[in-house]
Parts: structure tokens; C-alpha cells; sequence
């Protein structure tokens, strides 16, 4: 019989007007790597929020080394042995090192507290999991993956039996992963259990050794990794079979609609020069800090240049906020949705219409009534799933909210539209949709210039790739001469 460390049965949790678990039973095996996979909305952070004890679900069991547990609070869930690395990181960002991994778990000498001991600690947990650092350091001053380690040796210290990591490599880069997949690898080989949660296939059959499914609140099944292929896994994970991931094909291509010369920005941008076709899709590829991001905002007016030209239809012109870029046809999908895509306590059509609200007003005056049905158009025709369209962004799933930023330049029409990691963090039933609403754009003469860390979709999306690194343009392949293994050769 398996050696169960936790047991999940009939686990159900309502929000109004959703059911966001409906009798889900899991069983994880001890010291194990288990990922928990799903579509944006399936449940997959509904279902590690009880196990926080941030959520208390209406029905249903849990059960810790066999014995029930009631986990009403993030304290009692943590003083259990359960542990949650979040993707969004939540750090006393001006403590030190020390000071977060014993936050809330201080040492002491007789009434003394022992801050010596502590640095002393935490610098061998580190050292143990093969990340040494200053632990005398502000945490504000780490990266990503740093902080990340600073979480899981958190987890560590408090004595963690079960470690839930929600997409944890969503923001690393190459390097930085391989550093948490060891980490990860070693923490079960000191016998502690991991939940990965990620929507990264190969992730999930490098690292686990089991993968359960959920789907719309349900537990479709709990599978060894080993026994199920990746278009299985996919295929139970959206109910259906994702025939292609990358649907752009060759087409003739327009005029030149945008062209970039030399553009200079001290430290971060070296004379780069490039031109974007109508109907074209150019793919920027590069690793993360090598001044993709930089250069779309460079183009879109919101960093100052150094030197260089922008010409649009073969006329220069000058860009100099995101406001006139907007005026003169261009549009921006950021990177972090959340905060610079969206108005997260808006509703989806104020979020769908803020960009053009010439097209549900007459003069000054807003007609509510308009902007309800021009919103409820654009969420029939992208398909986004909300309740309805007075409810707000913030209680969308990943892939819809990234629906609502696209539907909003759909709106404001935008001849350039770019694309900053359109699909990061999204399910592949998501992303597919995406890729396809990208041809969609494209074929309807839309430019697009798109920013990728995932190489197989800057491949397979993409008319023509340029290569970015260290603020250099290092390279440019078209359809059908790129691969993964080109790009990366220029991008090291």
C-alpha cells in the first residue's frame, strides 16, 4: 500500500455563484515530487488555498501522516508541517535574509534572541541546498530565484512535511531553473514532499513523479508520470484534444509599417535597427535582462532614447509618451497583466472600453448601455469566461484576463500590436487560444512584434526572429531557419 503523507477527500469549496471544487480527492505519496495540473480556473489555486488554510472548504477531509487535520489558518497549516511558496512572493522585503527565514520562529538564548545563531542557521540551510549567500543582506537586493530559496529554507526551519510551490519558475531564467530543479531534487531526497504546480509539460515530466489533473473544480485523475504521454495530460486537462500549439503558417507579407533605426539607450539598448511588415509576426527572442521589454517600451515612447530613429510608413516620427504611440496606431500587452495590463477592481468592459471611450460615449457623456453590449461582443467573440461583464477583472483566471488586455486594443483597433510574453503563466488551452487570436491579428494585416522566453513558440509563431542579448541585436532568422538550439547558441 502507498505510503500516503496526505489525503485529500471530497473536497468542495463554493464562491458565489461558482464552484471552484467540487469533491476533489487526491491522495500524495511520501517524498515524492506531485504536480498538480489544470487549466487557468480549474482549481488549482482554490485547492492549495485550503491547504494554506486560507480557504476552509464547505465539505470534505483532509488528512496529514493519516491523522485529520483542520486547517483554519496559514499558522495552523505551517505548525502542521504544510508550507506555501507563492509565485507572487510575499517578504519583508527590508528584513535580511536571517531575519525572513525566522520570521515568526525566532531563536533564542535564555530571553535573549539569538541573532548570531540564526545568521549561523540560515547560512547552512543555504549552503545545503547548494545556494550560499550573504544572509546579512536585505532581501529587496535578491533576485527572484534568491527570495525563492529564502521561502523554501523559511519552509525548512518551521520543520515543512509538504512543500506547495506555485509556478516557481514562471519568472527564471534558464540558469536559475536548473538552480530550483536541483533544489527541488534534493529537498525529496531529504524526504520532503513536494505539490508542483506548473503549466510547463516538460517541467512536469522532468521533475514529478506523480501529476493529478483538475478540470472546471474536478479531479479528472492522478496518474504516475511515467504511465501518461503529454498530449494525454493535455487532452484531460482542457476536456479536449489541442490539435496544433502553434497554428501560424508562411504567407506573403506587406509593406513595411514600422522600422527602428539605431535605436541607443545608455546601458541597455546598442544601436539596434529593424523593420516590421503588415501581417507579419516577429518574434524577439532573448534571455530575460538582455533588453527585449527595454525595446518595446524604447518604441512605445515610455523610456527616453539616446539616438535613433522611429519611422512609421516609411515617415519618421516622434514617440516620446505611450499616449501619442496609442494616437499613431500602436498598443502595448504587457508582461505583468495584473498590474499595468489591467485595472484589476474594474469590471471586464470598463477594463475592454477605457482604451477607446469614443466608442460607447456620446461627446462627454458615457452610455453604460453601450459599453455593456460593445464588452459583451468582444467576451462572445474571444470567448472569455466570465459570469458576465460587470464582473471585475481581479476574479478572472490568468488566460481570460489576458483575453480582456487583447480585447481591449482589438477595440482601439491598433494597426502595431506588441506582444511582451503573451502567454506566461497560462494553460495550454489558454495559450493555444492566444496563438490563434495572434493569427487571427496577423491575417487581418495587423503587425506584430512578440516577446518570448519560450523558444518553441517564438519558433513556431513567428514570420522572422531577431535575437537579442546584452542590448545587441546578435542575430535575425526567417520562417523555417530558426530553432530552439540557433537561438539559444546566440543568446549564451
Amino acid at each position: 500500500m502507498a505510503d500516503n503523507i496526505l489525503e485529500l477527500k471530497n473536497i468542495t469549496k463554493v464562491f458565489p455563484g461558482v464552484k471552484a471544487l467540487d469533491k476533489v480527492s487526491v491522495s500524495i505519496q511520501r517524498g515524492t515530487v506531485h504536480a498538480l495540473v489544470g487549466e487557468n480556473g480549474a482549481g488549482k489555486s482554490t485547492l492549495i488555498k485550503v491547504l494554506a488554510g486560507i480557504y476552509h472548504s464547505e465539505e470534505g477531509e483532509v488528512f496529514l501522516d493519516g491523522v485529520k487535520v483542520d486547517l483554519r489558518t496559514p499558522y495552523e497549516s505551517q505548525q502542521k508541517g504544510i508550507s506555501v511558496v507563492h509565485q507572487e512572493l510575499k517578504m519583508s522585503e527590508t528584513l535580511s535574509v536571517a531575519e525572513n527565514v525566522f520570521l515568526g520562529n525566532l531563536m533564542y538564548k535564555g530571553r535573549i534572541v539569538d541573532w548570531k545563531g540564526m545568521r549561523q542557521r540560515a547560512s547552512e540551510m543555504l549552503r545545503e541546498l547548494g545556494v550560499p549567500m550573504d544572509v546579512t543582506v536585505a532581501v529587496e537586493r535578491l533576485s527572484v530565484a534568491q527570495k525563492q530559496m529564502v521561502e523554501i529554507c523559511k519552509a525548512i526551519n518551521r520543520n515543512c512535511k509538504v512543500l506547495i510551490m506555485d509556478e516557481p519558475s514562471a519568472t527564471l531564467t534558464e540558469k536559475e531553473q536548473s538552480l530550483m530543479f536541483n533544489t527541488i531534487r534534493k529537498l525529496k531526497e531529504n524526504g520532503v514532499t513536494i505539490i508542483y504546480i506548473s503549466h510547463r509539460m516538460e517541467e512536469v515530466f522532468d521533475l514529478s513523479d506523480h501529476v493529478s489533473v483538475l478540470r472546471d473544480g474536478a479531479h479528472i485523475a492522478t496518474l504516475p508520470v511515467a504511465n501518461v504521454t503529454r498530449d494525454e495530460l493535455v487532452s484531460m486537462m482542457v476536456g479536449r484534444a489541442v490539435a496544433h500549439d502553434y497554428p501560424r503558417s508562411a504567407k506573403a507579407l506587406g509593406e513595411v509599417v514600422l522600422e527602428a533605426r539605431g535605436i541607443k539607450r545608455k546601458g541597455v539598448l546598442n544601436d539596434i535597427s529593424f523593420q516590421l511588415r503588415r501581417g507579419e509576426v516577429l518574434g524577439v527572442a532573448g534571455l530575460v535582462g538582455a533588453g527585449r521589454t527595454e525595446l518595446a517600451r524604447a518604441v512605445l515612447g515610455i523610456d527616453r532614447i539616446d539616438a535613433g530613429e522611429i519611422l512609421l510608413h516609411g515617415k519618421p516620427v516622434k514617440i516620446d509618451s505611450f499616449r501619442k504611440a496609442i494616437g499613431l496606431g500602436l498598443s502595448l500587452v504587457p508582461e505583468d497583466r495584473k498590474s499595468q495590463g489591467l485595472v484589476q477592481i474594474a469590471t471586464v468592459s470598463r477594463n475592454i472600453c477605457m482604451v477607446n471611450m469614443d466608442a460607447v460615449s456620446h461627446g462627454f457623456v458615457m452610455d453604460a448601455s453601450r459599453e455593456r453590449q460593445v464588452s459583451q461582443e468582444y467576451v462572445e467573440k474571444m470567448d472569455i469566461s466570465t459570469p458576465n461583464v460587470e464582473t471585475e477583472a481581479q476574479y478572472l483566471s490568468g488566460g481570460n484576463q489576458q483575453k480582456v488586455v487583447i480585447a481591449k486594443w482589438l477595440l482601439e483597433d491598433s494597426e502595431i500590436v506588441i506582444l511582451d510574453e503573451p502567454t506566461r503563466g497560462i494553460d495550454v488551452g489558454a495559450k493555444s487560444e492566444i496563438h490563434r487570436l495572434i493569427v487571427d491579428l496577423a491575417e487581418k494585416g495587423k503587425s506584430i512584434l512578440m516577446i518570448s522566453s519560450e523558444l518553441p513558440e517564438i519558433v513556431g509563431m513567428s514570420d522572422r526572429v531577431m535575437v537579442i542579448h546584452e542590448g545587441n541585436l546578435v542575430g535575425e532568422f526567417k520562417r523555417g531557419e530558426a530553432t530552439p538550439e540557433k537561438i539559444m547558441a546566440l543568446c549564451i
